[in-house]
């Protein structure tokens, strides 16, 4: 019987993340892997948000499921470059299967990538995909519980964004306290509130984006 350790596979897969750092700044792109529970509305954040950003930058979507590709497809409605990577079980993607689909993308002509994860938020808070921030996507809908139970996710992440802020009034959420919770496990986070579906608070988020992407802009010139 052959017995992989865990820390050994997290070491592999901390180079080949490594490389694809590398290759990003190399073309300098921004990249932006996105992690949530199930059905907090990922692929519904990255339509509205394309809408608000295709005009004005180049924007990928590297799209990971389990096995089908129906997000891919939405967003490949919206004119863009998708690549979908499909896991067939595994619950996250890991830096190799980003590296194995990163020839595809034309990158020299790419400002930012969004790299949509499986919807989970243990697995993918653990491996690092070589992106440049992770945000991790919280919806009213699943409860004030979450940042509690999955402090990781929210501890690595450079912004978190709560969102189906339209469904607020229908549920027990407390906006003010999860807030604060989750600034006291992540001091430095930038917290978003908004409701994509109505648009409701998207300008100030994709504003932050541009931001970011101007950063990285500058950062390659010093």
């Amino acid at each position: 019987m052959k017995i992989f350790m865990a820390q050994d596979l997290l070491r592999a897969n901390t180079g080949m993340a490594k490389r694809n750092k590398r290759e990003f700044a190399h073309y300098n792109n921004l990249v932006i892997n996105l992690i949530s529970s199930p059905g907090a509305g990922k692929t519904t954040l990255l339509e509205k948000t394309l809408d608000f950003l295709s005009p004005q930058l180049k924007i990928a979507v590297i799209e990971g499921d389990i096995y089908t590709s129906r997000d891919g497809e939405r967003l490949e409605k919206k004119g863009i470059e998708v690549v979908q990577i499909n896991t067939a079980g595994a619950c996250h993607l890991d830096a190799g299967m980003v590296a194995g689909v990163l020839k595809v993308l034309p990158l020299d002509k790419i400002d930012i990538i969004f790299i949509e994860n499986l919807g989970n938020l243990v697995c993918p808070a653990e491996f690092d995909l070589g992106e440049d921030i992770k945000v991790v996507l919280l919806s009213v809908s699943e409860g004030s519980d979450k940042p509690a139970k999955y402090p990781l996710a929210f501890r690595q992440s450079r912004a978190c964004v709560i969102n189906k802020l339209d469904l607020i009034d229908y549920t027990d959420f407390d906006l003010e306290r999860v807030s604060g919770e989750i600034k006291d496990i992540n001091g430095s986070i930038e917290i978003f509130s908004l409701s994509a579906v109505k648009g409701e608070g998207l300008g100030e988020w994709c504003n932050w984006l541009k931001k970011m992407r101007n950063r990285k802009k500058i950062s390659a010139t010093v």
